[in-house]
């Protein structure tokens, strides 16, 4: 069983009941899934730059990724609907807690200048989106094989229904938020 998993069960369970006095277990917020996106707007010209995204992706989460399309047609950006200009990966279960272990204890640390993520990027439904500018900072990836450096947006999906109580599961995980 995964070390925040356990900690999930053992310990966030009841301190946030005590917290918010939930009669029911089920009423504690959980983490649902993590949903991570790269954004591919130039793979419309050149389709490798999707390939190596999608590759990158694949190292990262450890799950073969998805080809997001474009929902319709822009003539300013030659873009056409039904078009590859991105990739995502769900993750839930087992993969999603040793994604989110490998995140808060080795990830983010290697940031330079880390000093926390922002705590205003809850989207008033307990969802928080976490952007990265490079995809360099996960130890998996190999500078030498980058073949352009990208950002990406990591959504954790909880059941919590305001902001506070995401922010305190999340907090409860170890997610290291500004002070």
């Amino acid at each position: 069983m995964n070390r925040l998993k356990e900690k999930y069960n053992k310990e966030i369970i009841t301190s946030l009941r005590e917290k918010y006095n939930y009669k029911n277990v089920n009423e504690v917020p959980k983490l649902e899934k993590i949903v991570v996106n790269i954004g591919c707007g130039d793979a419309t010209s050149n389709a490798k730059l999707l390939e190596a995204a999608m590759a990158d992706l694949e190292i990262i989460t450890g799950q073969k990724p998805v080809a997001t399309k474009a929902k319709k047609s822009i003539a300013g950006f030659k873009l056409r609907e039904g078009q590859a200009i991105g990739c995502k990966v769900t993750l839930r279960g087992e993969k999603m807690y040793n994604f989110l272990d490998k995140l808060i204890s080795i990830t983010l640390p290697r940031v330079r200048d880390f000093r926390g993520i922002s705590n205003k990027a809850f989207d008033g439904r307990g969802n928080y989106t976490l952007g990265l500018t490079e995809q360099l900072i996960f130890s998996e990836i190999e500078y030498d094989n980058v073949v352009k450096v990208r950002g990406m947006d990591i959504v954790f999906v909880t059941t919590a229904k305001t902001n506070e109580e995401a922010f305190d599961l999340l907090k409860g995980f170890g997610m290291p938020f500004k002070k």
